[in-house]
């Protein structure tokens, strides 16, 4: 998006450098499962400052006081988990870039996480672009936003995600960890914090306390870096038979409290009411349908990487929902091709990612992009294109 950075990049851009690119991110790692785009994304300086904006907007909404009372009926009753805390330590918040009426690029939110994306890897993969397309050549790009560095990054994310507890005592966990389709973040989240990676099933209870085996010897867990989705656990319950229910009272510190991840999604949309924000409605308060639904999409609370959302809406599919105070009508975000290709341009979306340590403010520190030329942006839905599929926004300091 910034014109010299790109056409000095597509100039010089080589296949051969694109596969020596994923060797360079996939070394050590095991095989990379997702599809990475052919290049970074460059954020003009515009673009960056209405961002940090979009989600210091966001970040005022969260901080409210009644911000719990709001959101507590996001939290589905069955998956309820006990001891929250004051905050999330993880936001993500979704942008799709857009052209206002004068022709200025402009984000426009799509999603938002109280939930940790790819922490770890987002700073491995902007090294790896970096190093095998040779942008330092360029200027002094950097994922990261308000000048921090690589080194103090990582020194805030153990500062979180370990606290006061040694590498052992923590873990990174997910239902079955070392297979996930984003395993190569917890093997580089690992990499840098020394803490283990373990399945659901690699953690037993003992009391309200949790164990896990290294080696033949029992090591009891004080905090759990959370990756577990309970939509994806939800029709395998047998498992928390083979371990523990993260439901129960237990003896355990929440990096973050699965909780968030209810309270900070598609439910907290309907409540902002800015510039960056389209329109968003829950299903169950609208009285008249609009008219023109092509300009809106339907998309479900409770459901994650673009699952169940319906694009092309008609009224039938409306009149088929049957709980619709889990749904929300949001009007329509037309994505601008914004990124030129070799054969044309390609849309982006960024995310913003924060950390937000204990007693502290929520801290903006690296970004996410995703690059799509189909209708929707996930990797998943572009699987058959080439310039397309997650990359990292960089920005010349």
């Amino acid at each position: 998006m910034v014109r010299t950075y790109r056409e000095y990049f597509n100039r010089n851009f080589t296949t051969d450098k694109y596969v020596n690119f994923l060797r360079v991110l996939g070394e050590d790692y095991p095989p990379l499962t997702i599809r990475f785009a052919e290049t970074p994304v460059f954020i003009p300086d515009d673009l960056k400052n209405q961002l940090i904006e979009a989600g210091e907007e966001i970040i005022k909404l969260i901080k409210q006081p009644g911000f719990k009372a709001l959101t507590d009926s996001a939290i589905p009753k069955e998956w309820i988990v006990p001891n929250e805390n004051d905050h999330p330590h993880f936001l993500a918040f979704d942008f799709g870039i857009c052209k206002d009426e004068q022709g200025r690029l402009v984000p426009r939110l799509i999603e938002m996480q109280g939930f940790p994306s790819l922490f770890g890897f987002q700073a491995h993969l902007a090294d790896a672009y970096k190093e095998a397309f040779e942008l330092d050549e360029l200027a002094d790009f950097s994922p990261f936003f308000h000048g921090i560095n690589q080194q103090n990054y990582i020194a805030l994310l153990k500062k979180v995600i370990l606290g006061p507890f040694e590498p052992k005592e923590v873990a990174l966990m997910d239902i079955d960890a070392p297979n996930q389709k984003t395993a190569i973040d917890f093997f580089v989240t690992a990499k840098h914090l020394g803490i283990p990676i373990l399945s659901l099933t690699d953690i037993f209870k003992e009391g309200n306390q949790l164990f896990y085996n290294e080696q033949g010897k029992k090591i009891r867990l004080r905090r759990i870096y959370n990756r577990l989705i309970f939509d994806e656990v939800s029709t395998q319950q047998d498992l928390f038979k083979l371990s523990f229910d993260p439901r129960e009272d237990l003896d355990i510190e929440w990096i973050t409290h699965p909780n968030w991840f209810y309270r900070i999604s598609k439910f907290t949309m309907p409540f902002l009411k800015n510039e960056f924000v389209p329109e968003t409605r829950f299903l169950n308060t609208i009285e008249v349908i609009p008219e023109d639904l092509e300009n809106y999409v339907l998309k479900p609370l409770f459901s994650f990487a673009g699952m169940g959302v319906i694009i092309d809406l008609t009224k039938t599919d409306i009149d088929g929902i049957t709980d619709p105070e889990n749904w929300i009508l949001q009007r329509k975000v037309n994505y601008e091709p914004v990124v030129q290709s070799p054969d044309g341009l390609v849309k982006a979306e960024l995310r913003l990612l924060y950390i937000w340590p204990d007693g502290e403010e929520p801290q903006l520190c690296i970004n996410l992009a995703r690059l799509s030329r189909g209708k929707m942006i996930g990797v998943r839905y572009n699987a058959d294109f080439d310039w397309v599929g997650g990359t990292v926004g960089l920005m010349a300091q």
